[in-house]
């Protein structure tokens, strides 16, 4: 086994013992992370990159609205998937455009998401 399919192993069982709520929270975390990566990509010029790391940060978008439970809320579910289409689309015209002002409109509400995800998770737990 080679040291990076070790890695993929370890990383695929600890994401398992986590909570959903955790999860959710690293999910946001990816986001953030990979949205500055491709912002950091335009700033250097790196198209590839660019692409890659916005391609990393929608498919977390996409995850997120597939993961939506409507039983437990359907309006509250309703504005996560539009805000999370919105981000998509912020992210999609970046590309496009080649500008980082769309990502760093995802990166704020991205933040803003996970605090509040910590704070309903922090009072959940108390």
């Amino acid at each position: 086994m080679t040291a990076a399919a070790a890695y993929d192993t370890y990383r695929q069982n600890n994401i398992q013992v986590e909570s959903p709520e955790k999860l959710i929270e690293m999910l946001y975390e990816g986001i953030i992370r990979f949205s500055s990566l491709a912002k950091k990509s335009i700033e250097q010029g790196d198209i590839e990159k660019r692409v890659y790391w916005t391609n990393r940060a929608v498919a977390i978008f996409v995850e997120l609205i597939n993961s939506l439970d409507k039983s437990r809320g359907e309006e509250v579910s309703n504005y996560l998937e539009g805000l999370y289409n919105q981000q998509i689309k912020f992210l999609n015209q970046s590309n496009i455009e080649n500008s980082a002002e769309y990502i760093d409109i995802v990166i704020r509400v991205t933040k803003e998401l996970l605090e509040a995800w910590r704070e309903v998770t922090a009072n959940e737990l108390a």
